[in-house]
């Protein structure tokens, strides 16, 4: 242990204990919302630089504009780190980035040759598609 005094590790219920606030607080990071009109949908974030720094920018409200009948999108405030791949098929509630700066949410399921960054999805996508429509709508993303 580098400075200051060394401590046992925690044993038995204490080790249960501790393992499972941990535990709690990683779920809890990964977890975020995005609320469109009344409708409210959980993101499962990915385990990402990208989504961190996605993350670290809520709450946001953002005015998404609609994009060939499957996904809306938008500008981000700031530039995101990128770790871009073409996913092939692009799945209903996709949250992804496009560039470094383009926020994407997808409610359709499609095929694609285009690259993105995984930020997160929607976990329960079934009426998303509803909730957006095919116009300009906004969309607030929060922590909780």
């Amino acid at each position: 242990m580098l400075g200051g005094s060394e401590a046992s590790p925690p044993s038995g219920l204490a080790a249960v204990a501790e393992d499972a606030a941990a535990a709690s607080v990683k779920l809890g990071e990964s977890l975020m919302w995005m609320t469109v009109g009344e409708r409210r949908f959980a993101i499962t974030l990915a385990d990402s630089a990208a989504a961190r720094a996605f993350a670290a920018q809520l709450p946001l409200a953002l005015d998404m504009n609609e994009l060939n009948g499957n996904e809306k999108h938008a500008e981000l405030p700031g530039a995101l780190p990128t770790d871009a791949s073409r996913p092939g098929t692009i799945r209903s509630g996709d949250l992804l980035l496009y560039g470094s700066g383009t926020l994407v949410i997808f409610y359709e399921t499609f095929r694609s040759s285009y690259s993105y960054t995984r930020l997160g999805r929607v976990d329960d996508p079934s009426d998303l598609a509803q909730a957006l429509g095919r116009r300009e709508v906004r969309v607030v993303f929060s922590k909780d």
